[in-house]
Parts: structure tokens; C-alpha cells; sequence
């Protein structure tokens, strides 16, 4: 059974492969299994069926191995082989009746061993064992004499080998297997490979010993390719004869000697073009350029004769023959304008020499020799022709004129270039250095807004071989150099931000950028106010382009982090001083200071950067508040104190960083936070505002300015928190007790608005503690006023008249006696009155 499902298991797979179902690889897995169960099945003594089937599973499997290159799989398989093989031929032996059936049995056994040992050489061959593969190969050598007709199969075998040693290098090995090769082919003519593969192996083992030691293995090279030659006469023999006669330092007459060997050959154009130029190469210049004359005759009627004298152009040029290739170049000018015209790919060719010349004496600034070159190309085009590469061609020669200092010509070349190719990048560029030339400014920039749109979009199919993806961004990088150097800042300024915007690379950028502030800022200081405001939100423009290219840098591997802080630090100060210059227009210094603090979160976070970080957002704050105060509609208003709020809270947050950094109690930084932060709440209604000033009121070290500071901001409008306001004044009233002397100015000041805040003007109908309190804030006026004479005569005035006339208010609803207390208060600082003192007595 298990015999039978191995045997069936094989079949299928036999079947599968002609279907193309099964892989290699799963074919030379289903053949182990299916000849391992074979093997399994064997019995002591099989019979001689079983002996050949095995041995045509054995290998066949061991092929199959080698075939996907696993070969050391291959080894048992084919050993299994053999050793049948062995079995078989005893078994025939036995069962023979005389030599004659002995003669029949071993030639049948011998061609199987023979397969098998080639199948061994193939495996060691593949496990790199040279010596193991050179056995294998000779005893199947041997048996040739009786299996003649493999000789074929053993000699491409050899092929092979010699084929992959030489394609790995290993030219020893390779030469050992192309000889074989070779012996194998000569020893039975009627079953050899033929002459054209003789001299095919006889060429690759030349060529093996041309590129092992030329001059070691020179003989053996020249022994195997005139072999080869006389084998099979083939261009690729004759080609390589020729190297090997170069590379051996032959005489040009042995050169001359190989040509003639093939003069009367077939061989194509393009290959004799190929000798002559390897002749030229190899400075066989006298050979070469007669081998060269010698080729048109051969190919009279060919319409691609103008290679030849390409070739012969290109080789003057190299060997520095310019007067002679110019020759050249008119007769071959001459003959396109009298039918005989170059082919389409060899007029190609040569614009690509003539353009390559051009070049070269452009580079080093011999522009009237490149002007010849260009010409030369341009020749070959017709009158109101239009060509992509006419355009470019103009363009160059425009070039050439604009260094020559030639303007009328240059305009001529460049005028052709725009009929030719309208909407090219290059074109403009073209037009461009020409209306700088003539300083004309207006056509400059419209020119530099045609080359920004064009930088947008794809360049066109003429540019895409020849241009990477940054044309565009050089173009206006070269343009705005120009207009600087030409001293046209208008135009390098629409350059520089036409640059700006397509700019990928960092530095260039901010190197843009730099430019870009420095012209606008010396446009700037030279106009009127009026003109002003339109440059300043360019400046704007390019330092918030700045700070989102900062943002973006992280992720750029050549921008580095010292570059990042570098650029930032010059941001942030250029950002600042703009700030400070402009802080007659209070919007524009606001934008600049919360601009440097933005560039500012790009540096290291030292004392100095915090301390600017701080200064930035208390201006913003104080201009936004500011702002706030004059605004009328109250939408914009609430935006000035919400921005205000937004930027004393960041600032809070620095404060508190900065001031671990060393010693600022002197600093005003706390008071000033403090107002802004009370100012903007109260007018932004903010219902924490109270929560806000509970801390506040618990601060030992708050000032008396402060305190009258945040009263009075209690009741600015559109803030209205009298409660707050009075809170206020009586702590400040409190401090100004507790001075060891006491001012009584400021303190006639803290207290009237205090009263007034308290007893408000007309009112009648009051409360009794209301009035009580008030009371208290009049008697300690009069203790003022009692112990000192510095008490302004108008306070006391203002104190006698308001107790006054709120007795009088009480006596209007009927209250005598509080209307006596308060008639009678005021006339206790009837006593205290100068010179007034008669006038209200």
C-alpha cells in the first residue's frame, strides 16, 4: 500500500508539472517524499523493475534539488542512485547467458551512471568544490568514448561551469572549465556542438584571460581568440582581437594586419563606428582615423553615414582639435542645406556635442566660443521654426550676449526664446535680466509675479529630464540676486517673497527672510507715515512665515537644533527693536512684542530669554488694554481685555519660573501683573474677580498707589464695583494711618474719594450704619487736620461743605437732631479754614 500511494504520489506530481500547478520547489518536495517511501519499501532482494524505478526516482529527486539550489539535498539522492545502479548491473550479470548479454547490461547501466556522475559534478560544482566537481567531469569524460553522443550535453555542461566562475571572478577555475569545454567539442565531430559554440567557448576563455593578467596570459588570450576566429569569423572575435592587440602594445601594423582579416566580413555600421572609436581611445590615432576613412565606402548607400563624421567631430574635440571640428561642423552645415541631411537621432547627437562644447567654454567664461557652438546648433533649425529646444537654445545664446554686454542681441535671442516657448520659467528668467538691465522696474516685477506662478506649477515636459524640482525656487533666488546687485530693491523684494513661499529648505528660507526684513525696514524709514502701514504687515508677513517654518523645522535632519536657536534669537530681537520703533502705532508694537516672544519659545530658556519673555507679554497686555480703554464698540473691546487676560496669564507663568532664578524684589513685575490682571477682569465682567482679590487683600507688602490704583479702575467703565472700590480705599486709608508721619495730601485725596464713594451726592434717604460709617471717615479727617497744618484749605472746604449740606438733607425729611450732629460736624471745620474762613462764617 505504502509502495502504491508513493508511486501514485509521484505520477501526480508528473502530471501537475506540465500544468504549471505545482513550483519547483513544491515539486522537488513531493519527489523526496514520494522516493523516500520508495526506498521504505525495498526488500532484501527487488526485482529488477523496482531497482529501475528507483533509480530513476533517486535522480531525478537529486536533480530536482539542484534545480532550486539546494544541492547539498542532492548528495544522498544521487549516492542512492549509484548504489542502485551497482545492484542493477549485478543483477543483470547473474541472470546473462554470455559476454555478448554482459556487452548489452553495461551499456544499459553506463548511460544512467553517466547522468548521475554529470548530476554529481553539477551538485559539488554548486557547493563550491572544485576539485570533487573535475573528478566527476573527467570520469564522464571517459565514458564519452562509448556514450558519444553525449558529448554535446558534457560540453555546454563545462560551458556553463566556466560561464559562472568567470561571472564570479574566479578565472582560474573558469579557464580550466572553458578548456574543457572546448577539448570536449573536438572529440566527436558528429555529435560536437559546432563551430559557431567552439568559438563562442573560445572568446569567453580569451576574454577570462584578457581580465585575469593581460600580461601574464597575453599569449593564451591571442591563442584562444585566433582560434576562435578561425572557427566562426564574428564581429564580437574580432572586436576582442583588437582589444587584447591594444592592451598587448602590438604595432599599428599588427593592428592593420588584424583589420584586414575582416575586411570582406559582414559587420554593421555602428560596430566598425565602435572599433575606430576604441582605436581612437587608445590612441591609435593614425589607425584609427584611416580605419574610420576607410568605413564609408562600405556603407555607400546607409542613410546613417553622419555617424561617421560624428564620431570623427567628437574625437577632435576630445584631443583639443577645435579649429579642425569647426571645419567639420561647416561641411556638415553645408550638406544639411544641400540634401544631405543627418538622420533625425544622429542631428540629436550632435546637438548634444555642439551644446556640450558650448558649455564647457561658457564655464570658463570664453563666451564668444560658446557663442560659436550655440550658433553652429542654432544652424540647423529653420526660420519660424518652433522647438522647445530652440527656446533654450536662445536662451543660452542670450546668456552668452548678456556677458558679452550685448543688450540688442540678447533681446533678439531672448524674443526668439518667447516665441518659441511663451510660458517657460527660463524664458522669464530671460526677459527678466534683460528689463533689469534697462532698469525698468515695472516690467521686472511683472516678470518676477509671472516666474512665482509658474514656480507653482509642474514644469513642463522640455524641462523635466533636465531640471530637479528646486528650478523654480534657484530661478528666483538668482532673480532677487540680480536686483540687489543691480541695487532695485522693489523688485528683490517681490523676488524674495515669490522665494519665500516656495522655499523648502530652512536656511535658504530664513536667509530669504533676513534679506527680506532688511530691505522692507530700509523702505520703511525712508517713506511717509502715510505709506508706512502696507510695509509693516509685509514685515508682519515674513516674521509670522518665520516662526511657522521655526514651528515646522523639527521634523527637517539638516536643520539642526543650534541652527533653530540661532535663527529664533535673530528673529526675536529684529521683532522686539521693530516693536519699540513702532510704538507710536500701538496695534503694529503689539503684534511685534507677542511675535518675539512666540520667536522666543525657540531658545533655550535662560535668565535673559525669560526675562525678554516677560517684558513681551506685559507690553502686549499693557497695548491691548490701552486699546481696550479707546475702543468704542464694546465687541472690541471685550477682545482687547480677553487678549490682554490670555497674555498676563503666560506671563504669570514665566514670572514664577524667572523669579527662582536670583533676586527681584525691586522688580515691579507683581504690581504690575496685578492691575493689568484687575483691569482686564473687571471690565471682561469676570464673575472670579472677587475670588481674584481675596488674595489680594491678604498681601502685607501691597502699596498705597497700588490700592488707589485698583479703586479707581473698580469704577472705569464699562467696570462698575463700588464694593471693591471702597474695600480698596479703606485699606489704603488704613496704611496712610499707619505712616509714622502721615502725608496729609495723599491722604486728603484717599479719603474724599472714599466719601464720595461712601455718601454719594442728592441721596436723602440713608442708611443709619451707612452714615455712621461715614461719621467715623470725617472725624478722622478732623484728627488729621487737627495735628498738622499740611492739610490742603480746598479737602478742608470740600469736608465742611459735604457734612453741611448732609445736615441740611436730614433737616428736609424732618430728622432734626441727625441734621444738628451733622450741621454742627461741618462747622467744626469751619475753625480749621484760612482765609476762607470769613466768607462762610
Amino acid at each position: 500500500q505504502v509502495e502504491e500511494s508513493a508511486v501514485s504520489l509521484w505520477n501526480w506530481t508528473v502530471t501537475k508539472h506540465t500544468g504549471a500547478v505545482v513550483s519547483d520547489e513544491q515539486r522537488a518536495k513531493l519527489r523526496f517524499v514520494a522516493c523516500r517511501l520508495i526506498r521504505l519499501c525495498e526488500g532484501t532482494d527487488p526485482p529488477e523493475g523496482t531497482i529501475r524505478r528507483q533509480i530513476l526516482m533517486s535522480m531525478k529527486t537529486g536533480k530536482g534539488w539542484i534545480d532550486i539550489g539546494k544541492a547539498d539535498l542532492a548528495d544522498g539522492f544521487l549516492e542512492n542512485a549509484v548504489s542502485s545502479i551497482e545492484k542493477l548491473y549485478a543483477k543483470l550479470r547473474k541472470g546473462s547467458d554470455g559476454e555478448a548479454d554482459i556487452h548489452v547490461h553495461r551499456a544499459d547501466v553506463e548511460s544512467n551512471l553517466f547522468k548521475v556522475l554529470s548530476y554529481q559534478a553539477e551538485s559539488v560544482f554548486a557547493q563550491g568544490d572544485f576539485q570533487k566537481a573535475v573528478m566527476c567531469v573527467q570520469r564522464c569524460k571517459d565514458m564519452l568514448v562509448k556514450l558519444p553522443k553525449e558529448t554535446r550535453y558534457l560540453s555546454i555542461l563545462c560551458y556553463n561551469f566556466g560561464v559562472e566562475t568567470y561571472e564570479s571572478k574566479r578565472y582560474e577555475e573558469s579557464s580550466f572549465w572553458l578548456s574543457q569545454s572546448y577539448d570536449i567539442g573536438k572529440m566527436d565531430m558528429k555529435y560536437s556542438v559546432g563551430k559557431e559554440m567552439q568559438a563562442k567557448v573560445l572568446r569567453l576563455l580569451a576574454t577570462t584571460y584578457f581580465e585575469w593578467d593581460c600580461s601574464l596570459y597575453l599569449d593564451k588570450a591571442l591563442r584562444a581568440i585566433n582560434l576562435a576566429n578561425q572557427e566562426d569569423l564574428h564581429p564580437a572575435g574580432f572586436f576582442l582581437k583588437v582589444k587584447i592587440l591594444l592592451k598587448s602594445g602590438a604595432s599599428d601594423e599588427d593592428i592593420n594586419s588584424a583589420l584586414a582579416e575582416f575586411l570582406h566580413s559582414e559587420m554593421s555600421l555602428d560596430f566598425c563606428l565602435n572599433t575606430a572609436k576604441l582605436l581612437l581611445e587608445n590612441g591609435r590615432e593614425s589607425v584609427g582615423l584611416d580605419f574610420l576613412k576607410s568605413v564609408p565606402e562600405r556603407f555607400e548607400s546607409s542613410p546613417d553615414l553622419g555617424k561617421i563624421t560624428l564620431l570623427h567631430i567628437e574625437f577632435l574635440l576630445q584631443n583639443k582639435r577645435e579649429l579642425l571640428a569647426k571645419q567639420k561642423m561647416e561641411e556638415i552645415i553645408i550638406g544639411h542645406y544641400t540634401g544631405k541631411q543627418l538622420l533625425p537621432e544622429t542631428l540629436n547627437q550632435l546637438h548634444i556635442i555642439l551644446w556640450d562644447r558650448a558649455a564647457k567654454h561658457y564655464e570658463e567664461k570664453n563666451y564668444s566660443e560658446a557663442l560659436h557652438w550655440y550658433n553652429y546648433s542654432v544652424s540647423f533649425y529653420t526660420p519660424g521654426q518652433i522647438d522647445q529646444n530652440l527656446a533654450k537654445l536662445q536662451r543660452n545664446v542670450a546668456s552668452c550676449y548678456f556677458h558679452l554686454k550685448q543688450t540688442d542681441k540678447a533681446k533678439e535671442a531672448v524674443k526668439e526664446a518667447e516665441r518659441c516657448d511663451p510660458n517657460s520659467i527660463f524664458t522669464k528668467f530671460s526677459v527678466y535680466k534683460i528689463a533689469v538691465m534697462e532698469n525698468d522696474t515695472d516690467k521686472a516685477v511683472e516678470t518676477v509675479i509671472e516666474m512665482g506662478k509658474l514656480a507653482e506649477k509642474p514644469l513642463q515636459h522640455e524641462d523635466k529630464l533636465r531640471v530637479d524640482k528646486n528650478t523654480g525656487t534657484n530661478l528666483l533666488s538668482l532673480a532677487a540676486q540680480i536686483a540687489l546687485e543691480s541695487d532695485q530693491q522693489i523688485v528683490a523684494i517681490k523676488a524674495l517673497e515669490y522665494l519665500s513661499e516656495h522655499l523648502q529648505d530652512c536656511q535658504q528660507l530664513f536667509a530669504a527672510l533676513k534679506c527680506l526684513v532688511r530691505l522692507m525696514l530700509s523702505k520703511v524709514m525712508a517713506e511717509n507715515k502715510e505709506k508706512r502701514d502696507e510695509d509693516i504687515n509685509s514685515i508682519l508677513t515674513y516674521l509670522n512665515l518665520a516662526h511657522k517654518r521655526l514651528a515646522e523645522s523639527f521634523t527637517e535632519e539638516k536643520f539642526t537644533g543650534d541652527m533653530r536657536i540661532l535663527e529664533a534669537h535673530w528673529f526675536r530681537k529684529v521683532a522686539w527693536n521693530l516693536a519699540v520703533q513702532f510704538k507710536d502705532s500701538p496695534e503694529k508694537m503689539r503684534d511685534f512684542f507677542v511675535l518675539s516672544f512666540k520667536m522666543s519659545q525657540f531658545c533655550p530658556s535662560d535668565k535673559a530669554v525669560l526675562i525678554a519673555q516677560k517684558t513681551c507679554l506685559l507690553m502686549a497686555a499693557a497695548v491691548d488694554l490701552e486699546m481696550g480703554r479707546q475702543e468704542a464698540a464694546p465687541s472690541e473691546q471685550m477682545e482687547h481685555f480677553s487678549q490682554a487676560l490670555h497674555h498676563l496669564q503666560t506671563c504669570k507663568e514665566i514670572w514664577k519660573v524667572l523669579k527662582l532664578t536670583g533676586d527681584f524684589a525691586k522688580d515691579p513685575t507683581d504690581t504690575l501683573l496685578l492691575l493689568y490682571e484687575f483691569e482686564a477682569r473687571s471690565k471682561l465682567n469676570d464673575p472670579t474677580l472677587h475670588n481674584f482679590m481675596e488674595s489680594v487683600w491678604e498681601q502685607p507688602q501691597i502699596e498705597i498707589k497700588t490700592l488707589e490704583i485698583i479703586a479707581s479702575l473698580a469704577m472705569e467703565s464699562p467696570a462698575r464695583y463700588p464694593v471693591l472700590c471702597k474695600k480698596a480705599l479703606k485699606s489704603a486709608l488704613n496704611l496712610h494711618r499707619k505712616q509714622t508721619v502721615i502725608d496729609a495730601v495723599k491722604f486728603s485725596k484717599c479719603l474724599h474719594s472714599l466719601i464720595n464713594i461712601s455718601l454719594p451726592t442728592g441721596l436723602t434717604d440713608l442708611d443709619t450704619c451707612v452714615l455712621q460709617e461715614v461719621w467715623d471717615y470725617f472725624e478722622d479727617a478732623l484728627s488729621v487736620v487737627s495735628s498738622t497744618n499740611a492739610y490742603p484749605e480746598m479737602e478742608i472746604l470740600w469736608l465742611m461743605t459735604r457734612a453741611w449740606n448732609t445736615g441740611i438733607f436730614q433737616y428736609t425729611v424732618g430728622k432734626f437732631k441727625e441734621a444738628e450732629q451733622w450741621c454742627g460736624l461741618g462747622m467744626r471745620f469751619l475753625n480749621h479754614l484760612g482765609s476762607l474762613k470769613k466768607s462762610y462764617e
